[in-house]
């Protein structure tokens, strides 16, 4: 007798342990997710042409804006890079002695925005056109120097933009002596003027694309739908709720947004490689560094993390839409 007691005792001990304690609702609801996660993946496993086709459409459309915009971004650096190596030239009157010039180079030191000034007498000035041009023998032919003083005025670093620029031109030009004011950015300012208007355009063709992908994934969700109707019935009569109904759909639009994500990161890397090389030369017939630059490890995280969100939100629309359509009583008045 004592032998089976110790028996019993051991078996339901045995019995206890095997059971083991129960798992904890966040347990379980993340072991529910990952399952519909896995079956939602599993289920586009299933439909591999549909599923690429819309991986494409979606790739596409959202490699469009953000290779646009990346362009712009670049020409925008290098439109910063040329406004911070800006100077003014300021070319002084003909009759004002080297005195009065080097009182005009303190009365611009300052103003206070000013780097730095530089005077170039007119002597030095003739001297480096002559070994610059290769015209000596021309300028011997001149009865004198044509050329005047020469103040070059480097901004400070705070003041190197155009607006910056043009208002320190305009202080120069102000002063009596000053003949002349030369700044070369009034190309630079059409440039950053198109740029701005093209950078809007691209945010508009964003916002177009973006709702492009929505409907998108809204309607091939609303396929899914329809196709697992009868599924989504059994499910409602036995208690299911709409969160727990809606949560495959939302998992596929989001599986849906992270292929199109990726698809849009490696046609943008493939365009960007296929115009590199000519971008590149020409860029060196003008002796600039312009380069194109791609999105970046942030960059292509968060193009990624913004497709996965448009996926779900076309898949939450949809839902949204069409799931209070399938009333169980349709099966229980039949």
């Amino acid at each position: 007798m004592a032998t089976d007691s110790r028996q019993n005792a051991d078996s339901q001990r045995g019995a206890r342990q095997g059971r083991g304690a129960p798992a904890s609702p966040v347990k379980q609801y993340l072991v529910h997710q990952r399952r519909v996660a896995r079956d939602s993946a599993r289920r586009l496993w299933q439909t591999p042409v549909a599923t690429a086709m819309t991986w494409a459409v979606m790739g596409v459309a959202l490699s469009l804006p953000v290779a646009l915009l990346l362009l712009l971004g670049s020409l925008q650096g290098v439109s910063s890079g040329w406004e911070s190596s800006a100077r003014i030239t300021a070319y002084i009157e003909m009759g004002v002695p080297l005195e009065k010039a080097n009182e005009l180079v303190l009365t611009v030191n300052g103003y206070g925005r000013v780097a730095s000034v530089e005077l170039i007498e007119r002597g030095q000035a003739l001297s480096e056109f002559r070994e610059s041009s290769g015209l000596g023998d021309v300028l011997d032919f001149l009865e004198g120097n044509p050329l005047p003083h020469t103040l070059l005025i480097t901004p400070e670093e705070g003041a190197r933009t155009a607006k910056g620029v043009q208002s320190l031109a305009t202080f120069i030009e102000g002063m009596d002596e000053i003949e002349r004011v030369q700044v070369d950015l009034g190309w630079l300012q059409r440039l950053n003027a198109m740029t701005d208007i093209l950078t809007r355009a691209a945010w508009a063709l964003a916002l177009l694309l973006a709702a492009a992908v929505v409907l998108v994934i809204g309607n091939t969700v609303r396929l899914a739908i329809e196709s697992r109707r009868d599924e989504i019935l059994v499910a409602k009569l036995v208690g299911g709720t709409d969160a727990f109904v809606r949560r495959p759909f939302l998992y596929t639009g989001a599986w849906f947004g992270l292929g199109g994500g990726v698809v849009a990161w490696l046609l943008i890397q493939v365009t960007f490689w296929w115009l590199s090389g000519p971008i590149e030369r020409l860029a060196g017939l003008y002796n600039s560094d312009f380069s194109l630059n791609g999105p970046g490890l942030e960059g292509v995280f968060a193009l990624i993390v913004i497709a996965m969100l448009l996926g779900w939100l076309g898949a939450w629309v949809a839902v949204k839409r069409h799931m209070d359509d399938i009333d169980p009583g349709d099966i229980a008045g039949g």
